[in-house]
């Protein structure tokens, strides 16, 4: 959980993302045309993946715990919490606060 927290807090959004994970993209997509550049942490190319997930997963409640996204050092959610956040304007504003977008 240390390690999570830690890599959580070090940028304005990180996304803790498995390579095959098709929602992930899709996230990824979502905040990159946005114009934000997230940090993103591919879990199953890091060492400590697995206790990486374990933890996201007691974070979220919900098994598999990706994507899992983190605006301003905060659990946001996963793709359904930012795909609702996107669609009802408040995305953007959040990421403004954040510090990820200057426009």
């Amino acid at each position: 959980m240390d390690r999570v927290t830690k890599l959580a807090g070090q940028r304005a959004v990180v996304i803790f993302s498995v390579s095959s994970c098709c929602m992930c993209h899709t996230v990824m997509r979502l905040f990159r045309e946005l114009g934000v550049n997230p940090t993103v942490v591919e879990l199953d190319e890091d060492l400590r993946g697995e206790e990486m997930a374990q933890a996201l997963a007691r974070l979220l409640g919900r098994n598999p715990a990706v994507p899992a996204v983190f605006i301003g050092g905060r659990l946001t959610g996963s793709t359904d919490k930012i795909m609702s956040l996107h669609l009802s304007g408040n995305l953007v504003p959040l990421l403004r606060n954040a510090g990820a977008l200057w426009v």
